[in-house]
C-alpha cells in the first residue's frame, strides 16, 4: 500500500544496525526545550463498602510561571483521567487527544487489580500525561493543569461545575449522527485523503495487534512445555550412568533456552503490544476527529444552501456563515498541524517498535 510505504523507505546508505537506523529519524525536540515534567508511579488500593479502586500519585515540576509552584504531588484515581480526556476532546474537537488505557481488558490476558495489570495501566496513564504535557496546545489547556495541581476536595468541586457525563455523550452522538446523514460536498481533499489513509491504518495497525498476541500466547504456551522438559532430563540421569552427564548437559542448554525465551516474552509484552494497542486506540480516535470535522463542514454546508434557496432571511444568515467559515477554518488548521505531528510520532513508534524487536530477535537467537 503506497500511503504506508514511506514507513519502510530506509536509505540503502543507512547502516545495517537497527539501532543506528533509529538514530536516523530521532526528533530535533530535545528534553531540554521542556518546561513541564510529570511521572505517574506509586500505585495504592482503595477498598470501600462500595467499590474497589486504585489511585496513583502524580507528580508534576515545571518552570512555567502560571503555575503557582514548581513542585505538585496529588493521587488521582481512573476515573479522574476519563474526566481529563473527555474535558479536552470537549475544549478541542479537532485536535488529536492521546488515547487512555480501557476501563476492561481483554479477558484471559491480565487479571485486574493484579500487579501485571496496575503496571501495565500506570505505564499507560503516564504516557497519556506526558504525551498531553508534550502537544503544542493541550499543555496550556487549564482544567489539564487543575487535574495536575488540585487537591481530591478540589477537584472534585471544579468537575461539578462541567455539564454531565449524560449531556457530554448527547452531544458526541448528535454530532457524530450529523455528520454521517450524508457526504459532505465541499471537504478539501486533503481530508478525504487522511479519511482514506486512517481506514488502511486502522485495518492494518488492528491485524498487527491480533498477530503479536498470537505470537505471544504461542511463545507462552511454547515456553511453558520447554519448562517441563528440563527436570526431566536432569531426572532421567540419575537412572542412566553412561549417558548422565550429557543428558545433564541436554537440562542445562533447555534451562538456558527457557530463560531466553521469557527475555523475549517480556520484550513482547513490554514494548511490542502496548504500542500496537495504543495505535489501534489511537485510529479509532483519529476516526472521530475527521467526523466532528466533517460535522463543522457539514453545519456550514446546509447554512449556504440554505440561504442559496432564499428560505430565511440573508443578512441573517450572512453573520452565522462567516462564523461558521472562521469555525471551519479554525477546525482544519488545528487538525492539519495535529495531523503531521501524530503521523511524525507514529513513525517514530513504530520503528522503534520494530527495531527493538529485531534487536531482541537477534539476541535470542544469539543465546
Amino acid at each position: 500500500d503506497t500511503s504506508l510505504a514511506e514507513l519502510n523507505s530506509f536509505s540503502p546508505s543507512v547502516p545495517i544496525s537497527p539501532s543506528s537506523m533509529i538514530n536516523q529519524y530521532k526528533f530535533e525536540d530535545g528534553p531540554e526545550l521542556r518546561d513541564l515534567f510529570i511521572t505517574v508511579d506509586d500505585p495504592e488500593s482503595h477498598i470501600t463498602a462500595i467499590e474497589t479502586f486504585i489511585t496513583y500519585r502524580v507528580v508534576t515540576k515545571t518552570t512555567r510561571g502560571e503555575f503557582d509552584s514548581s513542585e505538585y504531588e496529588v493521587r488521582r484515581r481512573y476515573q479522574d483521567f476519563l474526566w481529563l480526556k473527555s474535558k479536552l476532546e470537549e475544549a478541542h474537537p479537532t485536535l488529536i487527544i492521546p488515547p487512555l488505557p480501557e476501563k476492561f481488558i481483554m479477558k484471559g490476558m491480565v487479571e485486574r487489580f493484579s500487579d501485571e495489570f496496575i503496571e501495565t495501566r500506570r505505564k499507560a496513564l503516564h504516557k497519556f500525561l506526558n504525551r498531553i504535557a508534550d502537544h503544542p496546545t493541550l499543555t496550556f489547556n487549564e482544567d489539564f493543569k487543575i487535574f495536575l495541581t488540585a487537591q481530591a476536595w478540589e477537584l472534585s468541586s471544579h468537575k461539578k461545575q462541567g455539564p454531565g457525563l449524560l449531556s457530554r455523550m448527547g452531544q458526541t452522538v448528535r454530532a457524530v449522527a450529523s455528520s454521517v446523514r450524508g457526504a459532505i460536498k465541499n471537504r478539501p481533499e486533503m481530508f478525504t485523503e487522511m479519511n482514506n489513509y486512517m481506514e488502511t491504518f486502522s485495518q492494518k495497525i488492528n491485524l498487527l495487534d491480533k498477530i503479536a498476541h498470537r505470537i505471544y500466547k504461542e511463545e507462552r504456551e511454547y515456553f511453558n512445555e520447554m519448562k517441563e522438559y528440563g527436570p526431566i532430563h536432569t531426572l532421567w540421569s540419575a537412572s542412566e550412568e553412561d549417558i548422565a552427564e550429557s543428558l545433564k548437559g541436554i537440562a542445562s542448554c533447555i534451562d538456558r533456552c527457557c530463560r531466553a525465551t521469557e527475555k523475549r516474552m517480556a520484550g513482547l509484552s513490554e514494548h511490542l503490544l502496548p504500542i500496537l494497542h495504543e495505535y489501534v486506540l489511537y485510529s479509532e480516535i483519529l476516526m472521530g476527529v475527521l467526523k466532528r470535522r466533517d460535522q463543522i463542514q457539514g453545519e456550514l454546508d446546509s447554512k449556504v444552501d440554505a440561504l442559496a434557496n432564499k428560505k430565511t432571511e440573508k443578512d441573517l444568515f450572512s453573520e452565522e456563515i462567516g462564523k461558521l467559515e472562521d469555525k471551519v477554518e479554525r477546525a482544519n488548521n488545528a487538525l492539519k498541524a495535529d495531523w503531521d505531528r501524530w503521523k511524525q510520532n507514529m513513525q517514530w513508534d513504530m520503528r522503534s517498535t520494530f527495531t527493538n524487536v529485531a534487536e531482541n530477535n537477534l539476541r535470542y537467537y544469539e543465546e
